[in-house]
């Protein structure tokens, strides 16, 4: 047990876990409980999609209640609304700008928070990674997974 990661997790990011498990274990898993009782109704189990999917979809469920329950047990809340350090940390939100002029903007969030739609980008990507611990004003460099370099420099933090 001691090898198992360290997961962060903003406050809002552990509150929707929370929310997800209550969900999965109490409304969901009563809708699949039902659907099997149903299709039990249908006869003959071994030649019942409906009895075979239900059951699927109650492991399914299962699995990732699990899963939710191990990430709460090991995640290390981070709020960092509460720091007065002017560096980045989970939590934060950046404003960068390209060498071309371009400016974008992401939120550091643990590693099951993160988005690419929403610009909700890990603290362990390559681009996280660069700015963790770093101030308004510097500059970041870093390697893509596809091996190209990207330069961008801080122009704003926010909490």
């Amino acid at each position: 047990m001691d090898n198992i990661k360290e997961i962060h997790l903003t406050p809002e990011g552990r509150q929707k876990l929370v929310d997800e498990l209550e969900w999965r274990e109490g409304e969901k898993n009563n809708e699949i409980v039902e659907r099997i009782q149903e299709a039990r109704g249908f006869g003959d189990l071994s030649e019942n999609a409906e009895y075979d999917a239900a059951k699927e979809e109650q492991a399914k469920n299962n699995a990732r209640i699990n899963e939710i329950k191990q990430i709460l047990s090991v995640a290390k809340v981070v709020d960092s609304s509460k720091s007065r350090s002017a560096k980045i940390s989970i939590g934060c939100t950046v404003e960068l700008e390209s060498e071309d002029g371009k400016r974008d903007t992401f939120t550091i969030v643990g590693t099951t928070e993160t988005n690419s739609l929403e610009h909700r980008i890990s603290n362990e990507s390559p681009m996280g990674a660069a700015l963790i611990g770093r101030k308004k004003g510097e500059q970041i460099e870093f390697a893509t997974p596809a091996g190209k370099v990207k330069k961008y420099t801080i122009v704003g933090i926010t909490r």
